[in-house]
């Protein structure tokens, strides 16, 4: 369940101009999860969120934007494998199925990777679409992906 709330912390975060714990801690209700402040400050704390000035002069949390290496860092990597389901390619698209609400999780996993071959990503509920630069792309990238799942 903790991966699975972090998880949607990232996704909230990340669409989302979030200026408190307490519209953070709203957020994370509305999306199923009950939460206390004192639980949201301790996910902040792991996932190493921090805040910055939004565009319109406020202060907003923000994610680490860098990943050393271009890898995934420990967390996001437990939160991709806890919450994906299935990964299979199409010529140069990565199809990815998760569990219903963590598409945009693994997409934020998979962004994290900073990878030159990804030309971009799309998420729905349960699946997301990662479109590469060539087919021999996405092959390597299942393989990659499916070496992170343990597969």
């Amino acid at each position: 369940m903790k991966n699975l709330r972090q998880a949607k912390l990232i996704e909230i975060i990340g669409r989302e101009n979030v200026e408190t714990q307490e519209d953070l801690q709203v957020l994370l209700r509305k999306e199923g999860f009950e939460v206390t402040q004192a639980t949201v400050s301790r996910d902040i704390k792991a996932l190493r969120v921090y805040k910055t000035l939004s565009e319109k002069g406020a202060y907003r949390y923000a994610l680490p934007s860098e990943q050393p290496d271009n890898v995934f860092s420990a967390r996001l990597r437990t939160i991709f494998r806890e919450s994906v389901t299935h990964i299979d390619n199409a010529q140069n698209l990565v199809i990815i199925k998760t569990l219903p609400g963590m598409a945009s999780a693994a997409c934020s996993a998979l962004d994290a990777m900073n990878a030159p071959m990804v030309a971009g990503s799309l998420a729905g509920d349960d699946t997301a679409f990662i479109a590469l630069r060539s087919d021999s792309a996405a092959k390597g990238l299942v393989e990659q992906l499916r070496s992170v799942l343990g597969e």
